[in-house]
């Protein structure tokens, strides 16, 4: 999901190119107004502030088992399950996944 509509559009082209839309929900939508309970991947690319803003959120609603992947920033004191350092336009930078534990 995405607020940006361009944004939007083109994640639902790279999606089709990738031969994925029929596995993927892209949404035009405020990120902290849209239902997330039924989804079972959430990728972020937000601000370090948005991340801990979204967290409690994200660890209340999304069922136990669900990966939540943040390219670039971390969520400070939760320890992501794995880190993955990539290489894009020449810069690295980390990809980062938690599984939301069970409750």
């Amino acid at each position: 999901m995405d607020i940006d509509p361009r944004r939007t559009a083109a994640a639902v082209a790279n999606a089709a190119r990738a031969g994925v839309s029929d596995r993927v929900e892209i949404r035009n939508e405020d990120l902290f107004e849209t239902e997330i309970v039924g989804a079972s991947v959430v990728m972020l690319f937000l601000w370090p502030e948005v991340n801990l803003k979204l967290r409690p959120r994200l660890l209340r609603e999304l069922l136990p088992g669900t990966r939540v992947v943040s390219h670039f920033h971390d969520m400070d004191d939760w320890t992501p399950a794995k880190v993955e350092r990539l290489r894009a336009g020449g810069v690295w930078r980390n990809l980062y996944l938690w599984v939301i534990p069970p409750r």
